[in-house]
């Protein structure tokens, strides 16, 4: 079957949270989440550097939301199930159809940190692309340096399968660094 013809839900709900599709007018509520975050997220995501606007990041989640419809990148929002109110931002990303297999990447607006939404809204989109999407690999990648971003998957029983030397950049370009892999198999 052609990935773009997969069916599955476009919405999870676990305890606490609603984890969606991006859709067209999430930018706004999105550009403030990177705003209130941009000191957190500069040592680790190259897009944090780059001065952005409102209609840019409503521009980027248009584009999201056609790349979910065509299964190229499932980009998922995550949103506080009692307010509605936007959290972070997740999904599979790295798409390999034939086998199946995903990398899930992540980012939390800093005002909801160290509430362990990241971590239960990657369990969901793990035990999503299994149960789902059929997945037999799922990974998780991240810098080295990131110790909060590399507790998820340690916490979630991912394996360290490896450590890729000089295999990429600091968020600001300025440093080679290494990358973790992580990764649970079906």
């Amino acid at each position: 079957m052609k990935p773009i013809l997969k069916e599955f839900p476009e919405e999870i709900a676990t305890e606490r949270l609603i984890i969606r599709k991006p859709m067209p007018g999430d930018g706004k509520a999105v550009y403030q989440a990177m705003q209130a975050s941009m000191a957190e997220l500069k040592p680790w995501m190259p897009w944090a550097d780059r001065e952005q606007t409102v209609d840019d990041v409503e521009a980027n989640m248009r584009e999201a939301h056609a790349k979910f419809l065509t299964r190229e990148d499932l980009r998922l929002h995550i949103f506080n199930k009692e307010t509605g109110e936007f959290i972070g931002s997740s999904g599979l990303h790295r798409i390999n159809w034939d086998i199946p297999k995903f990398e899930i990447g992540y980012w939390i607006d800093t005002r909801h940190q160290r509430k362990g939404y990241i971590t239960e809204a990657t369990e969901a989109i793990t035990n999503f692309a299994f149960t789902e999407l059929n997945a037999k690999r799922v990974e998780i990648r991240c810098d080295s340096k990131n110790n909060r971003s590399k507790a998820v998957p340690e916490r979630l029983g991912f394996q360290l399968e490896g450590i890729l030397k000089n295999d990429g950049l600091s968020g600001d370009g300025k440093e080679i660094r290494d990358t973790c892999i992580y990764a649970k198999i079906k």
